[in-house]
């Protein structure tokens, strides 16, 4: 299956926002991703959307966050959120999407990612559970799918804290 991948537009906005509806059961994804468009720090090359032709199948979105220890904040991205429709679900649009994302981003200069996600999913990409790294969600959340992973070696070995999620994330 042939899929192309590659930023969003404005014209994708609103199939975009019916993808992530359709995967997750519920709008409060696709709303997320309409708030986080409006917030300065939004990275349109970080929105990415998979096509089969020219029909959007798939989005994934990684956001800016800051990990913040007690004295030191350090940069990251949220991977989230992630969508493919569900009657395309475990064909590989995914993982192309999350694979092509942290190059985008590694390319961008970010060294790492937090996820929080499915536990049998994103550790096939070199995510770990986000403890390991003694980084810890700002919410009460099962330690297996609160998850990291380094875009550079040992770009997370001198860090710790609590993941501070931009105020859009709050109203999930």
């Amino acid at each position: 299956m042939k899929i192309n991948l590659r930023p969003e537009n404005k014209n994708d906005y609103s199939v975009i926002s019916m993808i992530n509806d359709m995967a997750f059961g519920q709008e409060t994804e696709g709303k997320l991703i309409e708030n986080l468009r409006k917030n300065r720090k939004f990275i349109k090359e970080l929105s990415l959307v998979a096509c089969m032709g020219s029909e959007i199948v798939g989005h994934i979105l990684f956001f800016p966050i800051i990990i913040k220890s007690h004295k030191d904040e350090f940069q990251s991205l949220a991977l989230a959120p992630m969508s493919v429709i569900p009657e395309l679900q475990s064909l590989g649009i995914g993982s192309q999407l999350v694979e092509k994302g942290l190059a985008k981003a590694k390319k961008l200069g970010y060294k790492s990612v937090i996820v929080l996600g499915h536990d049998k999913f994103y550790p096939k990409f070199g995510f770990k559970s986000a403890s390991t790294f003694n980084i810890k969600p700002p919410f009460e959340v099962p330690d297996h799918i609160f998850m990291a992973i380094e875009l550079c070696n040992n770009s997370l070995k001198n860090i710790e804290g609590t993941v501070s999620y931009p105020k859009e994330f709050n109203k999930v």
